[in-house]
């Protein structure tokens, strides 16, 4: 079957909508950052992602190593520390930070989903033009059968789920707080995915607020 040339804007857009609604997103919705922070910033840092998912949890820690030591910092992940049915005790308080002083972490970078939610938006139709139909402007009744069929499309519901998650920073000396972030993730299409876009997002927000700084 041959395709009408006129109808490819159309095709384009219908598919550009198609992979636009299977995608997700991540934003940072607001941060903080402590005036105590140092000016040259963090350049060994402990990530620890605090989730029973053992699954979600290292592959959130291993992208934003990853990116980290793309960036020039030294980072180490708490997976192969902090074991999954350990449980945090004062009695381990200790043990851990002891571990984390003993790779010369000077901060530590923490993960955590503190909400979830289902929404259901309502996305109206919209009136597609034809770029490429010039030619159908020389005539009423050619212009108008020729758009009238495709000019609208209807409206539809849609189903977004939201992950927001917090990303705090402390100094490992002092263990304050140092810095901290919110982000939302809107409609995860997969564990890899998504985790990735997470860690480019929140790295990003760490070199642009000076708090890591790349190891010489």
């Amino acid at each position: 079957m041959k395709t009408n040339v006129h109808f490819l804007p159309f095709l384009i857009l219908g598919i550009s909508l198609l992979f636009s609604s299977c995608s997700s997103t991540t934003k940072i919705l607001g941060s903080w950052k402590s005036p105590d922070s140092p000016p040259s910033g963090y350049s060994n840092i402990f990530i620890a992602a605090l989730s029973d998912n053992v699954l979600a949890r290292k592959t959130i820690e291993d992208n934003l190593q990853n990116l980290l030591n793309q960036k020039g910092v030294a980072s180490v992940t708490s997976f192969n520390i902090i074991k999954p049915e350990f449980r945090a005790m004062e009695t381990k308080k200790e043990e851990i930070l002891t571990a984390i002083k003993d790779r010369e972490n000077d901060a530590i970078l923490t993960v955590a989903v503190i909400d979830q939610t289902n929404e259901t938006r309502y996305v109206p139709g919209d009136i597609m033009y034809n770029p490429m139909g010039f030619a159908f402007y020389r005539g009423f009744w050619r212009y108008y059968s020729f758009y009238y069929p495709m000019i609208y499309s209807p409206g539809y519901y849609t189903q977004e789920k939201n992950y927001f998650l917090e990303i705090n920073l402390y100094d490992a000396k002092s263990e304050d707080l140092v810095w901290s972030a919110q982000s939302q993730t809107t409609n995860p299409y997969d564990l890899e995915g998504s985790s990735e876009e997470f860690a480019k997002v929140v790295v990003g927000r760490l070199v642009k607020e000076g708090l890591i700084a790349r190891q010489r």
